[in-house]
């Protein structure tokens, strides 16, 4: 639920093109994993276009990634909604782990 003071941030190419009422709907989510080339850094995120998000991780966007350029995507995984991604994702971040990342990328681990 969003209050007052909340910002919601919609990529343009989360959006599919409008049906024929003219509304837009959303897509599915994929959780993706990036890993740096040029350190041992992981990154999870959420987007309906992985690749597209890896584009501007590697040249828009500030903070934690901005540090470790150039990134690549080694994993990715659909979901039928951006919640359930969004509940993925933040599972994965609650580990901490470098060592469960790499599992769930090599496929040891289902996420």
């Amino acid at each position: 639920m969003l209050t007052e003071g909340m910002q919601v941030r919609v990529l343009l190419a989360e959006l599919k093109a409008p049906n024929s009422l003219g509304l837009y709907y959303f897509m599915s989510y994929f959780l993706y994993i990036l890993k740096s080339q040029s350190a041992e850094k992981y990154y999870t995120g959420i987007s309906a276009n992985p690749e597209l998000r890896l584009s501007y991780h590697n040249t828009f966007e500030k903070g934690f990634t901005s540090r470790y350029r150039p990134w690549e995507i080694v994993f990715t995984k659909e979901f039928e909604s951006k919640e359930i991604a969004h509940q993925v994702e933040l599972k994965i971040k609650s580990w901490k782990s470098k060592t469960m990342i790499e599992k769930i990328i090599s496929g040891e681990i289902t996420p």
